[in-house]
């Protein structure tokens, strides 16, 4: 996967694994990770799916509506991905905390749906509920931020709440953030992230 890294002040420390939006690059979070963890270390991948032109993590039918069984082999190919790289960059697989932004979020939450070990933790920016139906891990003391808006016409409340109760039921710790906002990223939103993160 495209991708870039980024050596921090220790390769034992918290490793942040970055994933834009749709039609975003491994460039778009990187001064997000620099307010949140200016210390990490920073692994930026670029989604392998392409949308009319527009970068993306997995394909989707329509807007809102998610292709399932490409969602499945994707989030496996990014988990795989994320075992190659910790090798290779040598940092420690175990403190690696993603920061996704509306795709990157969802394939994100994607990972914590699917696998017990994915990731120590996430900050999810306007996410959606990845799959239904399915049995989630374990996530006993994961800890998960949500961020989103009020207004987004994207993903609604009630989605918003549902994804909290899915992590919830699997024992994640759960903050959820809202925002008199629509699918934009805020200011006030990235502060209250990074407060979060400084109290796991």
């Amino acid at each position: 996967m495209k991708h870039l890294f980024q050596k921090g002040n220790d390769l034992d420390n918290t490793t942040l694994l970055l994933l834009h939006g749709t039609g975003g690059t491994e460039q778009d979070l990187l001064p997000l990770a620099k307010i949140i963890d200016p210390a990490a270390n920073i692994l930026s991948v670029r989604g392998n799916v392409l949308e009319n032109g527009m970068p993306r993590f997995f394909r989707r039918l329509a807007e809102g509506v998610f292709d399932e069984e490409d969602l499945v082999f994707r989030t496996n190919e990014l988990y795989e991905f994320l075992d190659e790289a910790a090798e290779k960059y040598d940092f420690d697989r175990e403190q690696l905390i993603a920061i996704g932004y509306s795709n990157g979020a969802n394939i994100a939450a994607s990972l914590l749906f699917h696998y017990q070990d994915a990731l120590k933790g996430a900050v999810l920016h306007h996410p959606m509920v990845p799959r239904r139906g399915i049995e989630l891990p374990d996530l006993s003391g994961t800890p998960v931020f949500i961020g989103t808006g009020k207004n987004d016409p994207l993903c609604s409340a009630e989605e918003t709440v549902e994804l909290q109760t899915l992590f919830e039921q699997a024992n994640a710790n759960v903050h959820l953030h809202w925002e008199n906002s629509g699918h934009q990223l805020t200011a006030t939103e990235v502060d209250a992230a990074r407060e979060w993160y400084l109290s796991i």
